[in-house]
């Protein structure tokens, strides 16, 4: 009912964790890189939980321009500031009796890092432009893709703040080390896909060949769980004659080890020396770039067909890899 799909051995401790989370009420931090499923193991914590009959709310920090950050969180009263034209109770209120999930924690302010240390000390909010403490009973679950502690240690994040939210570390494998997990959640996403779009005649949707499925287990997924989900939608849509083999795939997907071509594959993979010289980081982004290509240019789009947000996708491509002949010095917007 949560969601939670896979069995593999990497993914063994994290279910663990997430039972003996349910049973606590201390807040948690939810490590792991872009796509591995946060909010997922989250709401798996709150659903499974004595709160579940309450509201489990989603907030990403680095959604909410800075400005707004507190009040979004805290509330504000009316007329606190320009534009307050009416009183706000915020997430902390929405949230109460339930969980509140912060994820991409690291991109708080220092101004709403420390209001929100003083809710895990004390149990308060206190809107803008108010004076007056209101007392909530809200679980905290935290999740971010950065090293909060490296970040912590060199003061660009409160020290007791992540202290506070460390009490139940629980970190994400990504998908490339989930071994057996990737047939399965993909033949899971195919049959979701497929039933939304109405494409799947009762059969699950498109049917992988055993070529594709082995080009699925090969590739290292850098966009992890959400790359994974994404690409099963598209093929619903795009496979032709109810099968999915490896001419449906993106190329990037053909081009790794071992050096052996996949079994009807359109293309032979490269040789294992051709392999030695190419990185992986230079596969990834020969990828990105025929994503960026595929939609025109548009890097939102891209982002959302990787299955990563816009400033990761900044971030990839800040590289002289990334750029072509004529744009490497380009400024990626």
């Amino acid at each position: 009912p949560d969601g939670l799909i896979g069995s593999s051995a990497a993914m063994r401790p994290v279910y663990r964790l997430i039972d003996r989370a349910a049973g606590a009420s201390v807040p948690v931090l939810i490590t792991g890189e872009s796509g591995t499923g946060k909010e997922l193991v989250a709401r798996a914590i709150h659903y499974r939980s004595p709160r579940a009959a309450a509201s489990f709310l989603a907030v990403n920090c680095a959604a909410i321009p800075e400005t707004l950050i507190e009040s979004e969180l805290f509330g504000h009263a009316k007329g606190s500031f320009t534009g307050a034209g009416s009183a706000r109770q915020g997430f902390f209120v929405a949230a109460d009796g339930g969980t509140l999930f912060l994820d991409e924690i690291a991109e708080l302010s220092p101004i709403a890092q420390a209001k929100l240390l003083r809710v895990l000390q004390e149990q308060t909010v206190q809107a803008v432009g108010t004076d007056e403490p209101r007392r909530v009973d809200v679980r905290i679950i935290a999740a971010t893709n950065k090293d909060l502690e490296g970040l912590a240690r060199d003061g660009k994040f409160r020290q007791d703040l992540f202290f506070r939210l460390h009490v139940l570390p629980i970190e994400i494998p990504p998908l490339r080390e989930r071994e057996g997990d990737v047939v399965l959640l993909f033949r899971h996403f195919l049959a979701a896909a497929a039933k939304q779009s109405g494409e799947g005649n009762g059969v699950g949707g498109p049917r992988p060949t055993e070529a594709a499925l082995e080009a699925l287990r090969r590739y290292s997924w850098p966009g992890n769980v959400r790359e994974l989900q994404n690409l099963a939608q598209r093929l619903v849509i795009f496979a032709d004659a109810g099968v999915i083999d490896t001419v449906d795939l993106p190329t990037v997907m053909l081009y790794v080890a071992p050096s052996s071509p996949l079994p009807h594959s359109p293309r032979a993979a490269p040789s294992a020396c051709e392999q030695t010289r190419r990185t992986l980081r230079e596969v990834e982004v020969d990828y990105i770039r025929a994503v960026l290509e595929s939609v025109g240019g548009n890097k939102t789009k891209a982002a959302a067909i990787l299955g990563i947000d816009r400033k990761s996708l900044r971030e990839k491509l800040k590289t002289p890899s990334a750029a072509g002949p004529d744009d490497r010095h380009t400024e990626i917007a």
